[in-house]
């Protein structure tokens, strides 16, 4: 474990954040540090505090806790997810022999110093009972390894000697304060303390201290694991091992579709390639040491207790896998039912019963699956499950790995605070919705890419510009937090679409909507065009279409959940322009494959639809085709593409909703949606 201290970054932190306290910037300093290393926190977890003076509206000196809010993460803290909180006052709830959760938050809402602020750590009072100035909390791997051992505390002792203080695992909040500062006090020499099944804190009179000695704290348990031989692993057979691209094409669509029937939402399902993943689904342990538990309980919300495991027989027959699978699934839920039913009534608990489904999926043969209602749920499961089994290794090479109990877990997982972690906002509209949208990196294609991913949906985005198509999709994933994956591609050649759809399996588990919205408009008079010429606008203008909506057919039908193809057409399929043959041509049949696929498959759910748009400003109106078109009409530029009924200009944000809506309407296909402004002449009669 790296101590990654640098003075000179410390000064340059302060200085950045010279309109707060330097406690404050050194605390976010640190802080990030911490939360910067996955072997010490993930996605949210851990906690630090600072203890410092400031001054009230009254010109009082008061003490104030300032301490990681909910919400925030500690690798990307900011002085803002500090709030501060009056250390008075929450020093003085020692006192009292019981405090509620609800009491608890209440308390320390308000004695905030800043009402809007962020709720405070459900460890507030941890930090807040313990003397030391900077404290730092983590569930660091290593730690874990050692906390989740059944003689965890003389592990720790033989380890730490007296540097370290040993706190039995108590739920977070008003108890597990009042007994870790109890620990503290009978020897107020140590370091830190170990909190076992749980994690690490870690104290000093500077950032540095406290930093200092959680590093420490880490190594020696690195140090204690390292001393130990590996145990491998037994491996079982498996015929399909290594055939990864055939189990991602079936397994992905097939959750996607079992989930979605078992809850009418929308899942992303995630592979996360990794051989140690692998090694250990595939292995004869796994069996076993999976079903144990998680390795520190703030993981159940993002995990459940317990990963579903697949070893299947069935690749061959896609049928008879979903028979498998959906066998699998059943049973994992029968036990969940039992294990909420078995921990609710044994503790008297009026709790409704969260859904019995597994985030995590072991498969033999392939490794790690995650699933999840959005793709950063399932990034959040993997990372966790991929700590997790390096956790479980360890442990069985120095012992055992002997987690919470269901009991203990149940507490966690049903606890109203840890579940406000998950957030209680309305999932956005397209949340689950997985979107394939060719010519993404300009004009319709790039705007229809900005509406879904605003909308929660994950995209998968193709184009030939491969410099455009990297940096849109880059600033589309900053700016949305969805999941967002690009592949360059000629829509023309077969083998390509069809390795992208593999790809997209590969990524997301499937797809919702096919947004075939690529095409050139090629010109040229239709008695004297070539061949060569008219042929090349059919494939990208027609047989693409034809292409990409077979392979989302395909996929679509494995689900079993019905879907969307959505067509970008043209006026010229009703209304061709002179000299427009060649695109005019295979746009016309680009309306009939439509209206084709939504006759063949309207059967199994599948809604076809188009989108006509006209005289938008995109890469098709080069200068010479805007010059000649507005000149023929006797119009400027501007005043041709006002040039409609409604004497406005259409953009390309106009036909990206019109890809949107249509997307939604449930009880639409086979039609042609205008988004033209009003043109007599192109509407469908």
């Amino acid at each position: 474990m790296r101590n990654q201290w640098d003075e000179h970054q410390a000064k340059v932190t302060v200085e950045q954040y010279k309109d707060v306290s330097e406690d404050i910037a050194l605390r976010v300093y640190t802080s990030r540090l911490i939360g910067a290393d996955t072997n010490l926190v993930l996605h949210g977890g851990g906690n630090t505090s600072v203890k410092s003076v400031t001054t009230n509206a009254v010109g009082e000196k008061i003490n104030v806790l300032y301490v990681k809010g909910s919400g925030w993460d500690l690798d990307t803290l900011e002085p803002a997810g500090l709030p501060g909180v009056q250390l008075d006052h929450l020093i003085k709830l020692r006192k009292l022999d019981h405090l509620s959760d609800e009491d608890m938050v209440n308390e320390q809402r308000t004695h905030l110093l800043d009402a809007a602020s962020p709720n405070p750590s459900v460890e507030t009072l941890l930090h807040a009972f313990l003397p030391h100035k900077f404290i730092d909390h983590s569930h660091a791997d290593a730690i874990l390894v050692i906390a989740d051992q059944p003689d965890a505390e003389s592990l720790c002792k033989k380890i730490y000697g007296e540097t370290m203080g040993i706190v039995s695992y108590i739920m977070p909040g008003f108890d597990l304060a009042k007994a870790a500062a109890a620990v503290y006090e009978k020897n107020p020499n140590v370091k830190g303390l170990v909190l076992i099944n749980h994690g690490l804190f870690t104290f000093g009179n500077t950032a540095k201290e406290s930093y200092d000695r959680h590093i420490e704290a880490v190594q020696q348990a690195e140090d204690f694991i390292g001393s130990h031989d590996e145990k491998k692993l037994s491996p079982i057979n498996s015929k399909v091992a290594g055939n990864e691209a055939m189990m991602l094409s079936l397994i992905g669509p097939c959750l996607r579709g079992l989930f979605a029937e078992e809850t009418s939402q929308n899942w992303i399902v995630h592979y996360r390639k990794d051989p140690s993943a692998s090694t250990f689904a595939s292995s004869l342990e796994c069996a076993s040491w999976s079903q144990i538990g998680t390795a520190t309980p703030d993981h159940v919300i993002r995990t459940k207790q317990k990963p579903l495991l697949l070893n299947l027989k069935h690749w061959s027959d896609s049928e008879k896998l979903r028979e498998e699978v959906s066998s699998a699934l059943k049973e994992y839920k029968n036990n969940y039912h039992k294990y909420f039913k078995t921990n609710a009534q044994s503790k008297g608990a009026d709790k409704k019963e969260l859904d019995p489904l597994p985030r995590i999926i072991l498969v033999a043969g392939l490794g790690l699956v995650t699933i999840g209602k959005s793709f950063r749920e399932t990034e959040i499961a993997a990372d966790i499950y991929q700590h997790t089994i390096d956790i479980i290794k360890k442990s069985f090479n120095i012992g055992q790995f002997a987690p919470l109990k269901d009991n203990d877990l149940f507490d966690m997982e049903y606890w109203s605070l840890e579940q406000a972690k998950l957030g209680k906002k309305k999932p956005a509209v397209a949340q689950g919705k997985i979107i394939y949208i060719t010519g993404a990196a300009s004009g319709i294609g790039l705007a229809t890419a900005k509406l879904f991913a605003e909308n929660g949906a994950s995209l998968f985005l193709v184009d030939l510009d491969k410099a455009t198509l990297v940096s849109e999709a880059e600033k589309l994933r900053k700016q949305f937090k969805t999941g967002i994956a690009f592949q360059v591609l000629d829509v023309t050649v077969e083998k390509e679409v069809e390795k992208s759809f593999e790809n997209l399996t590969k990524i997301f588990g499937g797809l919702d909507i096919l947004i075939s919205n690529a095409g050139n408009a090629i010109r040229g008079k239709i008695g004297a065009v070539n061949s060569a010429t008219l042929r090349k606008s059919f494939e990208l203008n027609f047989f693409a279409h034809q292409t990409l909506a077979s392979q989302a057919v395909k996929l679509f039908q494995k689900q079993k959940t019905g879907g969307v193809l959505m067509f970008n057409a043209s006026k010229a399929a009703f209304n061709p322009g002179k000299d427009f043959g060649p695109y005019a041509l295979p746009k016309a049949g680009v309306i009939a494959l439509m209206k084709q696929y939504a006759i063949d498959y309207g059967k199994d759910g599948i809604r076809s639809n188009a989108i006509n748009a006209d005289r938008i400003r995109t890469k098709l109106f080069t200068e010479e085709v805007l010059a000649e078109r507005s000149t023929a009409r006797g119009l400027t530029p501007d005043e041709y593409f006002k040039s409609n009924l409604l004497e406005t200009e259409v953009f390309d944000t106009d036909v990206a909703k019109g890809f949107f809506d249509v997307a939604f309407a449930e009880k639409t296909t086979g039609s042609v949606i205008i988004v033209d402004g009003g043109n007599i002449a192109a509407s469908p009669r």
